[in-house]
């Protein structure tokens, strides 16, 4: 959606705004949130930053809607408007688009006043201006004689507070300036921490600056909003994926202590390195850099000892529901852990179920009861993880869709301070995936295609992305 400046294919023309201000207001900290183009421009804390203009054009389905351009830091406005006063001549009352004209093509506008005149060419030029404001300054005569000069351009200004969250702002004190200089219209867009809502009410109030481009502005907010609901969709299904990954992970290892320890460690690293995946596909998905957030040390519990023979779902499989195949043949000893809430399957009901067991049990779990009969044990993902796993990406997605691609600090994920997920069962899909461990990427020969899987995360994202609503 995003490009920069070239010819426009539909032959429509797209609307132009400047974006202009003093320096370092966070022009191109403003630019980089509207394009979501976290590489746009420069930005630094260091004043004059942006030397020449620079411009990027949203478009939709092919068409420009927008084009946005980024202009230098106003720096002499005092001094550019006593000159502009003198530009008159004798018995000549010039009105403001000409009086800048006319300072255009002198000489002072490639010398003493070249980055002023670079920014005024780009407002004539333009539909209109986004005036952007450092909410934590003060008003400043600075402030005022540029809000004078570019007024005498003849374009339509909208103020934009930046840095309004921040607890020096003093956006009263701007609100009665720009009302006293007939500037009613404005909007708080701050360009680190954006309201979920800015762009909307940034292109709303655009229109009504300029009637004419509603239907464009408009067809830009429903296509933003569009694209909103697809990135919550596409973050759902990632989430999904992971915590379908980890709730069918199973590790088989055997009793011995050290092999033990070897292996909760393995599959502790292995649920690491995947939720980092996810981390990173999410962090591409909301267009962010990589280093931009990183998944702290999940504190996993010392591995989940599960005798998951006995989830619900593999039950059905084993054809309990009917009383066949392996449940006619360890119908005694199942019936008794059942009781026991599964805690353990003893060895003479694995013997029976072996020996009853129906072909397809046979196929299905006939490795897994014959490594326990060995002494062997199976090592899965506790529960408890997988909510922390689910609650943390709630978090990072939360945490993108309220950052501006202008942040330069990165988000850490930490622990959730929300309390869904904490309580009741899982969610079916995760208790089903617990007995199919070829639906895990983190399992030897997976088989990540399977439809049944597929159906599983399908139905998990929907879960996922109501909770986000």
């Amino acid at each position: 959606m995003t490009s920069q400046i070239g010819s426009d294919a539909t032959g429509s023309r797209p609307l132009k705004l400047a974006v202009v201000g003093h320096t370092n207001v966070g022009k191109t900290s403003l630019l980089r949130t509207l394009t979501r183009d976290v590489d746009f421009g420069e930005v630094s804390h260091h004043p004059s930053t942006t030397r020449h203009v620079e411009g990027a054009r949203l478009s939709v389905d092919g068409q420009a809607l927008l084009e946005l351009y980024d202009t230098p830091g106003l720096e002499d406005a005092i001094a550019l408007l006593d000159y502009l006063e003198r530009l008159d001549r004798p018995g000549e009352r010039l009105d403001g688009p000409t009086r800048i004209s006319r300072f255009l093509d002198g000489s002072e506008a490639r010398q003493r006043f070249e980055q002023e005149a670079k920014v005024l060419r780009q407002l004539l030029a333009s539909d209109a201006g986004l005036y952007v404001i450092d909410a934590r300054e003060p008003v400043l005569a600075k402030y005022r004689d540029e809000l004078a000069v570019l007024a005498s351009c003849g374009k339509p200004l909208l103020p934009v507070f930046n840095f309004v969250h921040s607890a020096e702002q003093r956006e009263p004190e701007w609100r009665d300036a720009l009302a006293r200089l007939g500037l009613h219209a404005l909007v708080r867009f701050d360009s680190v921490a954006p309201p979920i809502d800015g762009e909307q009410r940034l292109y709303e109030s655009l229109a009504l600056l300029l009637e004419s481009a509603r239907p464009q502005l408009q067809r830009l907010v429903h296509s933003h909003a569009l694209q909103r609901q697809a990135r919550r969709a596409s973050a759902a299904h990632l989430i999904a994926e992971l915590l379908i990954d980890c709730a069918a992970c199973r590790h088989g290892v055997s009793s011995d202590d050290s092999a033990e320890q070897r292996a909760i460690a393995a599959l502790h690293e292995a649920v690491r390195q995947r939720e980092q995946r996810c981390v990173e596909a999410l962090l591409a998905l909301y267009a962010f850099r990589p280093g931009d957030a990183a998944a702290a040390a999940l504190p996993l519990l010392d591995g989940r000892w599960g005798d998951d023979l006995f989830n619900p779902e593999t039950l059905k499989q084993l054809g309990v529901h009917i009383g066949s195949g392996i449940a006619a043949g360890a119908a005694a000893g199942l019936g008794i852990d059942l009781a026991l809430a599964g805690l353990s399957l003893g060895t003479a009901a694995l013997a029976g179920a072996i020996a009853g067991g129906a072909l397809q049990t046979a196929r299905n779990y006939g490795d897994r009861l014959l490594g326990k009969l060995r002494g062997q044990r199976e090592l899965t993902v506790d529960d408890n993880v997988l909510r922390l796993l689910a609650l943390r990406q709630r978090q990072l997605v939360q945490a993108l869709e309220a950052r501006g691609h202008a942040a330069m600090n990165s988000i850490e994920v930490t622990m959730p301070a929300d309390t869904s997920w904490r309580e009741g069962k899982l969610p079916q899909s995760l208790q089903k995936a617990r007995a199919h461990p070829q639906w895990s990427a983190l399992n030897a020969q997976p088989q990540l295609s399977q439809p049944q899987r597929q159906e599983q995360v399908e139905a998990l994202a929907r879960l996922l992305a109501q909770d986000q609503d």
